[in-house]
């Protein structure tokens, strides 16, 4: 057993943080230790929030404020911040610590920052791994908030039980709701800054995106009446208790019509595609198959030969490459 499985499981936060750098580290021994402490973890389950919104429509100041409610029930909060990473330098600032003082320094609560390191989808590339540590420490509730990039950020509804995305008041057009994507995905839409002058103003948009909500759809895993749009404020804290009401009472109900196990089941069937396909691309890295890639891609540039022959002619190097490689293992 990995000396981080015990600690970790009794809830001990250094040995959390230290259990998610090793499973975020992308060295081939780290790669090998974290598969094997993720296969000693116990089955715990907390309920998984993904949220999402714009940038500056105070998605720090609501986790914060939402979280502190959470905690002043006795529950156990994680909250899995991604950062987007610069496309230039690949360094990001990893300051939700900082906007989110007051719940950083609650014991039941726990604020881990990670860097997109370019990822699609608004999380990060172990995202998913680091749910199931904070699962098998004892958190309650595991908030997830994304990049905040838009309408291609959804791989977060592949690792959640809820998404909630966050919307600012008069943010843009109002029928933004009609679209695919990041708007079909939600389960709560919650306009923020729902206070002072901005009141009136949340309360016309959430009767706007409630009108382009129906206009949605339905999905087989809603009750009646969901998705649905609230006002609250982060500010006041007004409409916060509302929100966490319906978010526990559609995750009871998909428990108890059987989709929460359904969802989760084939959130694992995506996860296990997902890493195989990784696992393939990595193969594309071993020193040889690079060599290879850069003759075959110069012979492309020069003229000679179309993409498409030479992307067929790579793949059956490759399946040649690897048969080879497992004869030599077979006769080794």
């Amino acid at each position: 057993m990995d000396e981080l499985t015990e600690p970790l499981t009794q809830g001990n936060r250094r040995a959390l943080s230290r259990a998610i750098t090793l499973i975020e580290s992308t060295r081939p021994d780290h790669r090998a230790r974290a598969v094997a402490l993720m296969a000693e973890l116990p089955r715990r389950q907390a309920l998984r929030i993904g949220l999402s919104g714009t940038p500056g429509v105070g998605k720090s100041t609501f986790i914060e404020a939402f979280g502190k409610m959470l905690t002043a029930q006795g529950l156990k909060v994680a909250v899995l911040a991604v950062d987007p990473s610069s496309a230039r330098s690949g360094g990001s600032i990893l300051g939700d610590k900082t906007r989110m003082e007051e719940l950083s320094r609650d014991p039941n609560a726990f604020i881990r920052p990670s860097p997109s390191r370019a990822e699609l989808g608004g999380v990060a590339r172990r995202t998913r791994e680091t749910v199931r540590l904070c699962e098998a420490a004892g958190f309650d509730v595991v908030l997830i908030e994304t990049v905040g990039v838009g309408q291609s950020e959804t791989l977060v509804a592949e690792m959640s039980d809820l998404f909630i995305l966050l919307l600012a008041p008069a943010g843009g057009d109002e029928l933004q709701g009609v679209k695919r994507g990041i708007m079909e995905i939600a389960d709560l839409i919650l306009v923020n800054k729902a206070d002072g002058d901005l009141r009136e103003t949340a309360l016309r948009t959430v009767a706007d995106y409630a009108g382009a909500l129906r206009l949605l759809r339905k999905r087989p895993y809603d009750p009646e009446g969901f998705p649905k749009a609230l006002p609250v404020s982060a500010y006041t804290g007004e409409g916060l208790e509302k929100a966490w009401d319906n978010m526990t009472w559609l995750a009871d109900w998909r428990r108890d019509h059987g989709h929460f196990v359904a969802r989760r089941a084939e959130q694992a069937r995506h996860w296990f595609l997902s890493e195989l396909r990784a696992g393939l691309l990595a193969r594309l890295e071993r020193p040889e198959v690079r060599a290879r890639l850069r003759e075959v891609g110069d012979a492309v540039a020069r003229g000679e030969g179309d993409p498409d022959s030479a992307a067929a002619q790579m793949l059956d190097w490759l399946d040649a490459s690897d048969a080879g490689l497992q004869a030599h293992e077979r006769r080794a």
